[in-house]
């Protein structure tokens, strides 16, 4: 990558982009909610719209020399509808906790009751979590997951009317399962609730029809562009028209001041690139891929909660195996592989140490991987974890790792 100009001013920091760019070719990236972008997308976020200032909406800004900026942020609000089957899209997120804070502030007072999935089962900080705004503002209740990994509709059909919510939440930061947004909207109607749906993690799956859309049943979609969409870092909230004003109120002024606009831009193109027809190919093979790894990993007499897949993650339960989240993230890493310590239900572990690994395959599907790489994968994640301890088997597996990456080349 072209860094001419960064060397001349701070090669310190170029040294150590040059480091990270080394570091995401050379070993394998399971952090289920990470992608690697289009050169393009980073062009665009590397662009000159970083120098404007454009606080407001579009032909309704307060500065001048907006004209530009308006047209790209109506390309990208036009595209995050179409994509997605809303009718009002707020591009200006600068991520998805925020684009879940605009949703709080334009739905809800302080103290009103909220039902999502608990934190420990799989739902998201900004969902409720009691050390984040959403639970420290807001009364909120979590349902979780069942012995196979999946929600029990009926106990949150049964925890709405025992709390009765405003606003339900559907939605999770790690859920291996489809969600059925057709129960939630039944749900919600029953106790009189506004529907949120998260998919930050499922977006790139229900943008190429590979997961179920929001879009008929939810008052409220929100996500990030960096996961499954492979877009910049930030966020996106779209909405019924009813509602539309009030989330423009809500991003700003209410919670943000200037967007930003060269990554406005750089969501705009991922959200190009998703309306293609490669596209629906690539969200296809990211659940082929996270299959091939899950059974993978099964066969190697490991774990993963709820069983198989059935989108781009899975959690790896190592209380079997007597070992921690935190200790064996940190050997995957020793091996080339980089993935996150999780909880999984009932954990008898902290959230700081953890019972289980989060893995996900968008990443490496962008890179290029197939099935039988991710039987690979899984081979070498098994073998990593029941041989922790042996410094010769973990040196072989980074060679193992470091050989998938070289057949599988990123920004070369």
């Amino acid at each position: 990558m072209n860094l001419e100009n960064l060397r001349k001013v701070d090669n310190e920091v170029a040294e150590q982009i040059d480091l990270e760019l080394k570091r995401q070719q050379e070993n394998i990236e399971l952090i289920a909610s990470e992608n690697f972008t289009s050169l393009a997308v980073m062009e665009a976020c590397g662009s000159v719209l970083t120098n404007k200032y454009a606080e407001g909406k579009p032909h309704k800004r307060y500065y001048n020399g907006c004209e530009h900026i308006d047209i790209i942020e109506e390309i990208a609000q036009k595209r995050a509808c179409e994509l997605f089957g809303m009718d009002h899209a707020n591009v200006q997120p600068h991520s998805g906790a925020q684009a879940n804070m605009a949703v709080f502030m334009a739905t809800l007072k302080p103290g009103d009751r909220v039902l999502s999935m608990d934190l420990s089962n799989g739902g998201h900080l900004s969902h409720g979590s009691p050390v984040n705004f959403s639970g420290l503002y807001y009364d909120v209740a979590g349902y979780g997951i069942n012995e196979n990994g999946e929600i029990d509709y009926d106990n949150v059909r049964e925890m709405a009317i025992k709390h009765k919510p405003k606003l339900i939440i559907c939605g999770a930061s790690n859920y291996s399962k489809i969600i059925d947004f057709k129960k939630f909207r039944e749900i919600a109607d029953e106790v009189g609730a506004l529907l949120l749906a998260d998919i930050a993690h499922i977006a790139g799956l229900v943008a190429a029809g590979i997961h179920p859309s929001p879009a008929p049943y939810c008052d409220f979609v929100t996500t990030t562009t960096h996961k499954s969409l492979r877009g910049p870092r930030g966020g996106i909230i779209m909405c019924k028209e009813e509602y539309a004003k009030d989330i423009d109120k809500a991003v700003f002024p209410g919670l943000q001041g200037g967007p930003l606009e060269h990554i406005i831009a750089g969501k705009a193109v991922a959200l190009k690139e998703a309306m293609q027809p490669e596209f629906k190919e690539y969200a296809k093979q990211i659940v082929k891929n996270a299959k091939a790894l899950a059974q993978g990993l099964l066969d190697e007499g490991l774990d993963i909660v709820g069983g198989m897949t059935e989108n781009h993650l899975m959690t790896l339960d190592l209380r079997k195996t007597g070992k921690t989240g935190k200790d064996m993230a940190n050997v995957l890493e020793r091996v080339g592989i980089t993935a996150n310590k999780n909880t999984v239900p009932n954990d008898p572990q902290s959230p700081f140490v953890t019972s289980g690994i989060r893995l996900g395959t968008p990443a490496v599907t962008t890179r290029g991987f197939k099935e039988e790489d991710m039987r690979q994968v899984a081979k070498i994640i098994a073998t990593a974890i029941f041989s922790s301890d042996n410094e010769n088997v973990l040196a072989d597996l980074r060679k193992d790792s470091l050989e998938l990456c070289k057949k599988h080349p990123l920004y070369s």
